[in-house]
């Protein structure tokens, strides 16, 4: 310290007295502090921090839950390692309110005769000058040693504080706060400070970045469902996270005025309970949708339409029709092979009952082209057609989605409430994709729409009558998920009245050849290239390859020889590696039993999955593309087949050892 604490406490009694600042012993912060303290009326013989009320903390936490646990670590690192130091660290909010303290457990019991535990106000105008609330003023570190306080009783202390910045938009999101007894303090805690709040600040870095990667693939699905809309991004905190190149124009047409930039960081919302915003109170509440995680408003995806009659408005019913005419019959479904005529056979007696269909099949076999034609070419055809994928949500979310929600049936709901998919399908079709990952609690719900054909919404007890044919999706054995127990037997019954099964593309022979025609001409008008003709070479390796990825990464593999052909002519170089190494098959291992039937699609899955790992490089958003799924459903599938993330080390030594 610069002056002794004999020094700073004269001088903190000649500055009461009047004495002029220059002549003053003390460190020109503290100072500055003092004169604040002196324009806030801060009573001098205060003991300790005033205390908010015990209901108040608890909505303070909760509305700082990012914060906590983001300090959570730490926090408990510090549990041991403070013990014996008569040291605690203290996590404040941005108003300097105390929202936690751990450390040495008598200090702790000592400290709460100031204040210093859960609900203490820190701020300067309520406790004078502190570790806490001169560091929140200045926005900077700083220790406040003994004498330096403003007020008379708690000078037997000593604090430092470091801001938390915030990752969005660089503001104070609390202060981390180590005090003791002012004979217990050393130098080293103020640097201790300042490393413990950047290590939170990493934390709240890595959440961020999280939040931003949900909130980004739920833009991404909603555009490939709704093509040409513009989304915003919107964190807990009520701020924008990111925006498409379109949003600002969209938002601005929309609303006929101007808006505010929407740069990272501009405040959207009013904080975590929702859109309560002057600009967001204009918009029909569908356009906002909740990102729950566990059971909290984590986020909000703001989705503007391009057209303004593409979405609706408030809680009324809207026309969620997805159905394309020209996608909607089966002649749409490309092959010649037994196998896939025999399906589309099936489904065509299928589709004139008024009964629920279950449909069957691999990832990228074709399944959602048997959902439309089915639609297309049923009594209901002239209603909507709904599309939910069970798996491309959080479970938080699903019931809202499905049964909508009432005004104000939780936090961050819509202040119009918001009808679900199935009163958007009312009269029409809903399907339902990826069934199977529907969670086991939310089945009997569905079981009881499908049997009574009402729905609640939540938040309510109305009955709605709906009049909804299901056609479900799966790629998984349902019958073994029900022996499992991870699928009701009532439900799988139901949904299975009549069911269609997809062959996968590997047992379509003689498909690939019109599938390839099919694809040739449309890829290449889309990327304005010429159609592609594959060499002799490249095409036996097309037949002799398995296409886990079926259809749709047969799709994929047309578009890339596009993109890399020389002259119109495609050659093994222009096939994936995947393909292309097939052609020099690796040193042969010993014989493997033959799986049994019911596992091959598993294996296979399995097997294209860790191969698209490998050639990625460990990067899951790359692999993800190559299979042609989104990267959500390859969490899922590596979860379902035990795998493990490829590091990328790991993957670049063994392709140089495959080189050797």
């Amino acid at each position: 310290m610069q002056f002794s604490d004999g020094m700073i406490y004269r001088a903190w009694e000649d500055f009461q007295s009047g004495e002029a600042r220059e002549r003053l012993r003390a460190r020109p912060e503290v100072i500055d502090s003092w004169e604040r303290c002196r324009s806030f009326q801060v009573a001098l013989a205060a003991s300790h921090a005033p205390t908010l009320k015990a209901d108040a903390i608890g909505e303070l936490r909760r509305l700082n839950r990012e914060l906590l646990q983001a300090a959570a670590e730490t926090l408990a690192e510090s549990i041991d390692a403070l013990a014996g130091t008569h040291s605690l660290m203290i996590i404040t909010d941005a108003s300097g309110v105390v929202l936690e303290t751990v450390g040495d457990m008598e200090t702790v019991h000592a400290g709460m005769d100031i204040a210093l535990t859960s609900g203490g106000d820190w701020r300067e105008p309520c406790a004078g000058t502190n570790g806490i609330g001169t560091a929140l003023e200045i926005g900077r570190p700083v220790l406040v040693h003994a004498s330096e306080h403003y007020c008379e009783g708690i000078k037997g202390w000593s604090c430092a504080g470091a801001p938390i910045v915030d990752p969005i938009d660089g503001s104070i999101a609390g202060i981390l706060d180590i005090s003791a007894k002012k004979d217990d303090v050393s130098a080293q805690t103020l640097p201790l400070a300042r490393l413990a709040a950047r290590r939170i600040e990493q934390a709240l870095t890595r959440q961020a970045d999280r939040q931003h990667l949900r909130l980004l693939e739920m833009g991404l699905d909603h555009c490939q469902r709704h093509a040409g809309d513009a989304f915003v991004g919107i964190d807990s905190m009520g701020r924008v996270v990111f925006a498409s190149r379109l949003a600002q124009r969209l938002l601005r047409e929309r609303l006929n005025r101007p808006v505010p930039d929407l740069t990272r960081g501009v405040q959207l919302l009013d904080g975590p309970s929702g859109p309560t915003s002057s600009l967001l109170s204009e918009l029909p509440g569908d356009w906002l949708r909740p990102v729950v995680t566990d059971g909290e408003v984590s986020g909000h995806l703001l989705a503007i339409p391009a057209k303004s009659s593409s979405r609706p408005v408030g809680g009324s019913k809207v026309s969620a029709d997805e159905a394309d005419p020209e996608r909607s019959q089966f002649d749409c479904i490309v092959g010649v092979s037994e196998g896939i005529q025999t399906a589309i056979a099936q489904a065509r007696r299928i589709a004139e009952l008024d009964v629920p269909v279950l449909i069957e099949g691999e990832t990228g076999g074709g399944k959602e082209l048997f959902a439309r034609a089915i639609h297309g070419e049923s009594r209901v055809s002239r209603g909507p057609f709904v599309a939910f994928n069970c798996g491309a949500v959080s479970r938080e979310m699903i019931a809202s989605e499905l049964f909508g929600y009432a005004k104000g049936a939780f936090t961050g709901a819509s202040s119009e409430g918001r009808i679900g998919r199935f009163e958007q399908a009312d009269g029409g079709t809903l399907s339902l994709d990826e069934i199977g990952e529907l969670a086991l609690d939310l089945q009997p719900y569905l079981l009881r729409v499908l049997e009574e054909g009402i729905v609640y919404r939540i938040g309510e007890n109305i009955p709605r009558k709906v009049n909804v044919r299901i056609v479900a999706m799966t790629n998984r054995d349902l019958r073994a998920e029900v022996a499992a127990g991870r699928f009701r037997l009532d439900l799988y019954h139901r949904l299975s009245v009549t069911s269609v099964e997809v062959p996968p593309l590997r047992r379509r022979e003689g498909d690939l050849e019109h599938l390839i025609e099919f694809f040739n001409p449309r890829v290449a008008d889309r990327h304005n290239r010429p159609t592609v003709r594959f060499t002799p070479e490249a095409m036996a390796l097309l037949r002799a390859y398995s296409w886990p990825g079926n259809v749709r990464e047969l799709r994929n593999v047309v578009e890339r020889s596009i993109l890399f052909a020389t002259d119109g002519l495609a050659d093994v170089g222009c096939l994936p590696r995947e393909i292309a190494e097939l052609q020099n098959p690796a040193p042969a291992r010993a014989a493997l039993p033959a799986p049994a039937p019911a596992l091959e699609p598993l294996l296979d899955e399995a097997g294209a999955i860790e191969r698209a790992m490998h050639l990625s490089g460990g990067n899951l958003s790359v692999a993800a593309v190559m299979l042609g799924i989104s990267r959500s459903t390859l969490y899922r599938k590596m979860s379902q087949h035990c795998l493990k993330r490829v590091s990328p080390l790991a993957a670049r030594l063994n392709a140089g050892q495959q080189l050797d």
